[in-house]
């Protein structure tokens, strides 16, 4: 932070009573109450109707059709208070049966629950008021928030606790401290908001996907369930959520530091120097994967279908790819993109991936490529030459086969678990012509699936 947003002097909100701790209790009795009563309407074979409209990042429930912003801050007001009062609360669709004047759902207590143990608290605090406890302007405070995915917020909107108190304080503390710049961490709090976000999209897919078959409702009525179901499983995605983080930080470590310098001289056999890509800190064999034909296969699926489709695909690649010893970097629709420390470790992956869409029974061929070269890693993405004449060569593979480029099929020549079958040069736009080489399994059995 620069020097005029940092201040050292101690928060505004030191003297302020912490009711934290009450918070929590009165959620865990709320949370409990509701699971009764859950349970007893189960096994009447009733559910109580609801309309969660949905939050926003912040935790902030919005209105169905009104901008996010300005509904994202929305005072909660007390659960005390008659029902109609709550304009600025989660929108809750009249049920069949409407509640008596001055009661709460089941639903909505539940929804209460749930907020208040997954944001640890009340919402009490104003944005000014949380950004003054950091000793922040508002304007630094922003920066952070909006680099977790924030929306904006107005003045008035009650709309923090503590614990966002407590998180923006640890950020800023590390700052202060000299441990990050400013720009490090606006990046590293971006890379956690951004993660975080895909990571429970997909996480609360899978689980309504789940109910949807396993308890036989439809889709918005196992959308609806989910706010009762979720808190019996919080902790335990919690705990695999910091432990698989622990471990992917360790490898992360392995890969992009230990291991980097003996990677980049490993490299350098065959290279002249003045390549695109010499000046790139890393070096790693990419690869892309294309389903053939999956345009025109989506549109003739119905959404089940579609959906399985799309999970087959997805879970095949991340199956192989970890296997292989590489890394899943991201999907796109019908197209995978991986990375691999050696252009052997690529090849098996390559090869693997090619021979089990072929052999799959629902899935399509897929044309596959491969390119030993250097990149630069940001973002949670990769760049460079080697990146984009890889995504070419793609184009160029027939289905169910492997390309390469001459200069990996160098690196690969001297092996025998391959076979490289030079193919006619191609004119290829940025990098005028090149000379693809077909990748074939030679001896060995590759790699080897469980």
């Amino acid at each position: 932070m620069s020097a005029e947003n940092v201040h050292q002097e101690s928060g505004l909100l030191d003297g302020e009573p912490s009711h934290v701790d009450d918070a929590v209790v009165e959620a865990a009795t709320l949370e409990e109450a509701v699971l009764d009563s859950v349970a007893a309407g189960r096994e009447q074979g009733t559910d109580t109707p609801t309309a969660y409209a949905g939050a926003d990042a912040s935790g902030q429930a919005e209105e169905p059709g009104a901008d996010s912003d300005a509904n994202s801050g929305a005072a909660e007001a007390d659960t005390d208070s008659d029902a109609d009062s709550d304009a600025g609360d989660v929108d809750i669709a009249a049920a069949s049966v409407a509640p008596p004047t001055g009661a709460i759902s089941g639903e909505r207590l539940a929804l209460k629950a749930l907020e208040h143990r997954l944001l640890g608290g009340e919402r009490k605090l104003r944005r000014r008021e949380v950004a003054a406890g950091a000793g922040l302007s508002l304007l630094s405070a922003r920066k952070l928030w909006r680099a977790l995915g924030f929306p904006n917020l107005g003045d008035e909107d009650v709309a923090f606790t503590e614990r966002d108190q407590s998180a923006l304080n640890t950020i800023v503390d590390q700052v202060r401290s000299g441990k990050l710049t400013e720009e490090a961490a606006i990046s590293v709090t971006r890379a956690i908001g951004q993660m975080t976000d895909r990571m429970v999209v997909w996480q609360i897919e899978a689980l309504v996907e789940d109910m949807v078959h396993q308890q036989g409702v439809p889709d918005a009525v196992a959308r609806k369930r989910l706010v009762s179901e979720l808190p019996s499983l919080v902790d335990a995605l919690e705990e695999m959520l910091l432990y698989s983080w622990r471990r992917q930080l360790n490898a992360g470590v392995q890969r992009l530091a230990v291991r980097a310098e003996a990677g980049l001289q490993s490299s350098e056999e065959g290279r002249e120097g003045d390549e695109d890509d010499t000046p790139l800190p890393l070096a790693r064999a990419v690869g892309f994967a294309d389903l053939v034909s999956y345009t025109s296969l989506s549109r003739r699926m119905n959404e089940k279908t579609l959906a399985q489709l799309v999970q087959r695909f997805e879970n095949k690649c991340a199956e192989i790819i970890s296997v292989g010893g590489g890394r899943l970097v991201k999907t796109v629709g019908d197209e995978v993109l991986y990375i691999a420390e050696t252009p052997a470790a690529g090849a098996e992956i390559s090869l693997a991936l090619c021979q089990a869409f072929t052999e799959d029974e629902i899935l399509p061929q897929a044309r596959v490529a491969m390119v030993w070269g250097r990149i630069l890693s940001r973002l949670g993405d990769i760049y460079g030459p080697t990146v984009n004449l890889a995504a070419r060569l793609t184009a160029l593979a027939d289905p169910g086969t492997v390309l390469v480029d001459s200069m990996t099929a160098a690196a690969l020549e001297q092996d025998e678990r391959f076979v490289l079958l030079p193919r006619p040069a191609e004119d290829v736009r940025g990098f005028g012509e090149i000379h693809p080489v077909q990748l074939q399994r030679g001896s060995g059995r590759g790699l080897v699936l469980d």
